[in-house]
């Protein structure tokens, strides 16, 4: 609604116009008679603005006055702001004056230049001007001065509602809950997948999400599945972006060479790979299959039992997946359990026994709300605090309800709104400007709450404006605004149906341009937004920008990521600004005088602060604060910014000359929660280890609000006596890193909320012991600690001490070669242990007192021989995952499958890599055909060991991967009865004997596990031939490359490979002459084929299937090929392609191929390559263009060029690279080229 952001602007204009700095300032330069006309205008206005609030909903003649209103109120908030700087500016530059005279440039040096106030003047009057016409039109349309019912609140203590998922406060859904979980628990049947799907289909604010977060956290299914994910999908639909945030959100790991897809999909499949896994997939809203199977593509490797529950709105995918949405539809709760639920959130109580009078009004509002869940905790929350009869039947008797529903905004939803107060409508409308799916951060979204001015009211019941920031949004989260974030308990998300409504009510004051939103915007209209944001895509074209070229009155600009929240810091609208490569800052910034938040943390580069910054007196967030010296940034002028809170780091601190000057920077800030301080890492002469403890000592903050501390490069001998203090007591996180002179630990052990210790590269600490500790109940609540690089440590003596460690979870203990002694008690709760570069004795005397541990990690332990790895192994009775590196000590890991069998009972999951004396994972094997019979083993693999000579697995192996061990003769699989192989991967075993893989074995039975799902065999010159694929039917991927010795593969049995969706087979130079023959598996996708003993030239017709979208082709790679002309190729692309590779084309000139889908196009090694033809031979659809090693590559069609989203220039094409370049011939056409890679 209009008034509800006009209301708070007005009113606190209206507080501004009264201040007591305007009055001082006002008369002295000549507009207090204006400013006193603005008073009185809008006092009589704000007067029936709640008259107005009512009267828009059917008058549109209100909404329009109203809006008009708001832009005239932004107008006078502009000229306040003005004159308030000015202020400010004219306050600072006479501070050093006296009193008498400070006062009278005060009065009278604002407006020291006439044509300046001569132009506030006329906007003043031309504004009273405008109020007057508004004020005649209030009559006209009949607005009136009411009174505004204050509903009593008797229930204070009934407020706010925890963002945690509490099943106590969830209503019915017990029956479908229960049986979802036995769908999620049990064993699916016979599939080509090994995944389930359970669907929850229903319409919006049905409680879908609800209840798969109901089903996620679970104790039966969380300890059910290996890995849990949960993703939102949203109607924006990007499968890489998709795809990252499920590999990162079931716990894998990204890197910056995850951009390109296919390797996205690669690392995915490999880490889900032979685990069960449960993924949420919510709000799921694309419905074509093809999409489907491309985002699914990556799980053909995980356990059986895997589920994937998928929340939406739309049922043609159900369909597709052969779910009966019907059978599986949410409904709306029954009734009863609705009026027990609207009761929960409106009155703190499930049912109306106490309150009868409420009783039939409320039945009326769950009816109205058609007993949808969202609409019943949207009312139910505006009205616990009105217990009045009246407030109860003036919300069901609304006439909201009645509205014609032509925005598909529920009326129940509106009417939550309507009760919001002023201020909490304004800044509910501002969350407009982020898209569906958003994650907000709490304090983040406060911050720009404040930027904007909206928590500018009256303060005297909160410290800050922080604060009050922080109880509106509280106030939104209780009312189920906001919920908090599945999965991650610390963001928060609105519910596509609240963005709606902050969407609607968003007026033409806020705007966010992204695909969906306001889709019918005019340039015209654009320039009349004020809020302004802009939902980058992957490849930004500068297109998007031209329909607002002029907005001049916007005041905000966001450039947003959907559900990205570490992407809104860098507001950045293309990569241009690199925030690494900031040297300095401009010292024009320093005019920015009511500036309260500069966070320069991710600044590197940035060695200095401009001088004056201790000038910006209102500012509240400096993130670094980096030492100058006499020539910079004292750090006595830290007194000067009393407002610092929240988190700072304080660098630099060697130039810090004088522990009296930390003392007089009084620097220990009531409100700062974060602390980091560091020396720089450079240890000569100039470091004074008395001056730095002293310095430390001063930098005290204050005990009652520190949650996280970090020391670096500390110089000092000891550590001040306050490291360490108890009384810190909401302490979580401390981090002590680089101090090489302490010799000593500070007494942590008694920080009653710590969490989470970091100690690193303390080369002076030789032993850790009762100076960490004290002497009893150490550490009560940490769950991780950390020793890295501490190359001085020798001894680890925890003793005598009662309750060490009781909550500890993880420890890390890497790089300490001198440490050989520990003594240690009992560690029960501990589950992750990692150990690198330490001596055997460490980790024998670790695995005996922590029986709990099921995550080891071992990396060159020093020592480590056969005879002190079989005492380890007997205490690894709970380890589930073994990760064994660089190792080479190691001969074997188990004497005999009995040993193994009674030790590693729960072993899931072994790694070994780089063990270089490693001959067989066991010591007596009769045969290489035997297998193991360790039950529990799921995933093994074997990485660069370079003397194994064989590997055998047991039969209940999903997942093997054996790669780069050069000397293994043999590597035994499950049979094809007993087997559950899902996944083989061989790679670089060139001593392999086998010359046959796959067909019959002697006893006429398939010797090929018949569940695998991927194979990957590559650089194994004795394998002769693969025969009989035809048991292969839930294969969905097959590589086989750089098997030079390989001559036949059966491919006349491709098209029974009715699952496989992606095939390589490249680089075997002696396959069968006839290969390929025009016969393909029915629904592959990608193809990758080339390097074989028939020719690409020869290949004529072959009739690809119409699935496949991505084909990339291998002439010779590194040496001429044979192909020269493109009239070659006509027959063999197909006409379905959306992505084409052309590599080691040696004699192809020039390119032309009308492909009508095709979206990417790349040449690798083409190197007579020189030119593509003009685009009436090319396609309209291709997007992304690349070329790596075409050094005579030098033409490109024009027309072409503007329309590309990517441009890939790179390794070896000179000529290209120059006329691309800036000041090149092609500059002018490829500069707005979103991503160019050179």
């Amino acid at each position: 609604m209009a008034e509800a952001v006009v209301s708070a602007v007005i009113s606190f204009l209206v507080e501004n116009l009264t201040s007591k700095a305007l009055k001082t300032i006002a008369p002295h330069n000549g507009i207090d008679a204006e400013i006193k006309k603005l008073h009185k205008s809008l006092t009589q206005i704000q007067d029936v603005l709640a008259d107005a609030s009512r009267k828009e909903i059917t008058r549109p003649s209100v909404k329009r006055w109203l809006n008009d209103l708001q832009h005239l109120a932004y107008e006078i908030d502009d000229i306040l702001d003005d004159l308030a700087t000015d202020a400010m500016e004219e306050e600072l530059s006479i501070e050093s004056e006296t009193f008498s005279r400070k006062v009278r440039k005060l009065v009278s040096g604002v407006f020291t230049n006439l044509s300046k106030r001569n132009e506030v003047l006329d906007k003043l009057n031309s504004i009273n001007a405008k109020l007057q016409e508004l004020l005649k039109e209030k009559f006209d349309l009949g607005l009136s001065v009411i009174e505004e019912s204050r509903p009593r609140n008797n229930n204070k203590n009934r407020r706010f509602q925890s963002s945690v998922v509490d099943e106590s406060r969830i209503v019915g859904r017990q029956a479908e809950k229960e049986a979802l979980v036995q769908l999620l628990l049990q064993e699916d049947g016979p599939s080509h997948q090994n995944f389930g799907i359970v669907p929850i289909f229903g319409m919006g604010g049905v409680g879908k999400t609800t209840l798969a977060k109901l089903l996620y956290n679970d104790p039966r299914v969380k300890k059910h599945f290996e890995l849990k994910g949960w993703v939102c999908i949203s109607d924006d639909f990007d499968i890489c972006g998709r795809t990252k945030d499920i590999l990162k959100d079931l716990g894998g790991g990204l890197k910056k060479e995850l951009e390109e897809f296919n390797k996205l999909q690669e690392t995915l499949r490999d880490y889900v790979r032979g685990k069960r896994f449960l993924l949420v997939l919510d709000d799921v809203w694309f419905e074509k299959y093809t999409d489907w199977e491309k985002l699914v593509e990556p799980f053909c490797t995980c356990a059986p039992g895997s589920k994937i529950i998928i929340t939406t709105r739309k049922d043609q995918l159900l369909k597709r997946l052969g779910c009966d949405p019907l059978n599986k539809q949410l409904e709306s709760l029954p009734y009863d359990d609705a009026l027990s639920l609207f009761a929960l959130h409106a009155l703190g109580v499930k049912n109306f026994d106490s309150y009868l009078s409420l009783k039939p009004h409320g039945e009326g509002i769950v009816k109205k709300c058609a007993r949808l869940p969202l609409a019943l905790i949207a009312i139910g929350t505006s009205l616990r605090t009105k217990e009045d009869e009246d407030s109860w039947e003036g919300v069901l008797k609304s006439e909201i309800w009645n509205l014609r529903d032509e925005d598909e905004i529920l009326p129940a939803l509106k009417l939550s709104y309507r009760d919001l107060s002023a201020p909490l409508k304004q800044v509910f409308a501002y969350c407009s400007l982020f898209p569906k799916d958003f994650l907000f951060d709490k304090e983040e979204l406060v911050l720009l709450w404040m930027a904007e001015g909206f928590l500018h009211q009256s303060t005297q019941n909160h410290s800050t404006e922080e604060n009050l920031g922080r109880e509106y949004f509280d106030e939104l989260l209780s009312r189920s605004f906001f919920q908090s974030a599945p999965n991650n308990e610390s963001l928060f998300v609105m519910h596509d149906l609240m963005n709606d409504l902050a969407t609607h009510f968003a007026g033409e004051f806020f705007v966010r341009l992204d695909i969906e939103a306001k889709k019918d915007t005019k340039e015209e209209m654009l320039e009349k937004y004020r809020h302004m944001s802009f939902v980058r895509e992957k490849y930004v074209t500068y297109k998007k920008f031209e329909t607002f070229k002029r907005p001049k009155n916007l005041r905000t600009f966001l450039a947003t990521s959907a559900g990205k929240v570490d992407m809104w810091q860098k507001f950045y609208v293309s990569n241009k600004i690199v925030a690494d490569l900031v040297t300095k800052l401009p010292n024009n910034f320093l005019k920015v005088k009511n500036l309260l938040h500069l966070d320069i943390r991710k600044t590197p580069c940035l060695d200095q602060m401009p001088l004056g910054i201790s000038e910006l007196k209102r500012l509240q967030t400096l993130s670094k604060i980096i030492i100058g010296g006499k020539s910079g940034f004292e750090i006595t002028e830290l007194k000067d910014l009393e407002n610092l809170c929240g988190k700072v780091s304080i660098v630099n601190l060697e130039k810090v000359q004088n522990a009296t000057d930390a003392s007089v920077a009084n620097f220990p800030k009531e409100r700062i929660s974060e602390l980091e301080v560091a020396w720089r890492d450079v240890w000569d002469d100039s470091r004074n280890k008395m001056l730095e403890k002293d310095v430390l000592k001063e930098l005290k903050p204050r005990n009652d609000k520190l949650i996280k501390l970090k020391i670096g490069s500390y110089g000092g001998l000891e550590f001040p006596k306050w490291v360490g203090d108890p009384l810190f007591v909401h302490l979580k996180h401390v981090s002590l890193g680089g101090c090489k002179r302490c010799t000593s630990l500070p007494p942590l052990a008694q920080l009653q909320s710590l969490k989470e210790l970091f100690i690193e590269d303390l080369d002076g600490v030789k032993t850790v012991g009762m100076e960490l500790l004290g002497t009893s109940h150490a550490f009560p609540s940490l769950e991780v600690l950390s020793f890295k690089e501490m190359h001085g440590w020798e001894k680890l003596s925890i003793n005598n001490v009662e309750d060490v460690f009781p909550c500890l979870k993880k420890l890390v203990i890497r790089d300490c070669p001198n440490l050989v002694e520990v003594t240690l008690e009992k560690m029960c709760s501990l589950i992750v242990l990692e150990l690198k570069n330490c001596d055997s004795g460490v980790l024998r005397r670790l695995v005996e007192v922590a029986s709990s541990v099921t995550k080891l990690k071992i990396v060159n332990i020093l020592g480590l021989n056969d005879v002190v790895w079989r005492g380890v192994i007997d205490h690894l009775l709970a380890v589930e995952e073994l990760s064994i590196e660089n190792c080479n000590e190691i001969r074997y890991l188990w004497e005999s499958e009995a040993v193994a069998s009674k030790a590693l009972v729960n072993i899931r999951d072994l790694e070994v890599d780089g063990c270089d004396s490693l001959v067989s994972l066991e010591e007596r094997e009769y045969d290489d055909d035997s297998n193991l019979h360790i039950a529990s083993l799921r995933t093994l693999i074997v990485y660069c060991c370079k003397n194994m000579e064989r590997c055998s697995c047991p039969n209940s192996i999903e997942m093997l991967t054996v790669f780069g061990c050069r000397s293994i003769t043999s590597i035994s699989l499950p049979t094809a009865v007993a087997g559950g192989l899902t996944s083989l991967d061989i790679w670089g075993c060139k001593k392999l004997l086998k010359k046959e893989w796959g067909g019959q074995n002697n006893n006429n039975r398939s010797s090929m596990p018949m569940l695998l799902e991927f194979v990957h065999i590559s650089e194994w010159p004795n394998l002769k031939s693969i025969i009989n694929l035809n048991c292969l039917l839930h294969l969905t991927r097959l590589e086989i490359d750089d098997c030079r010795g390989l001559e036949s593969l059966p491919d006349n049995e491709f098209p029974n490979l009715t699952s496989l969706k992606h095939l390589c087979i490249r680089d075997c130079p002696r396959m069968d002459g006839c290969f390929p023959r025009g016969l393909w598996p029915p629904n592959l996708q990608i193809l990758k084929i080339g390097e074989l003993k028939k020719p690409i030239s020869e290949w004529g017709s072959q009739n690809f299937p119409t699935s496949l979208v991505q084909l990339t082709l291998y002439d010779e790679v590194g040496k001429d090929g044979v192909m020269s002309s493109c009239s070659q190729l006509s027959n063999i692309l197909p006409s379905s392609l959306t992505s084409l590779e052309l590599r080691g084309f040696g004699k192809l000139e020039s390119f032309s191929m009308g492909l009508q889908h095709l979206q990417r196009l790349s040449f690798f090694d083409c190197r007579n390559l020189h030119k593509l033809p003009d685009p009436q031979h090319l396609i309209n659809s291709l997007q992304h263009l690349a070329f790596y090693d075409c050094p005579n590559m030098k033409d490109l069609p024009e027309q072409l060029l503007p329309s590309l989203l990517s441009l890939e220039i790179c390794q070896n094409c000179p000529n290209l690279k120059e006329r691309c370049s800036k000041g090149g011939s092609y500059w002018p056409l490829v500069s707005n080229i979103p991503s160019i890679i050179k």
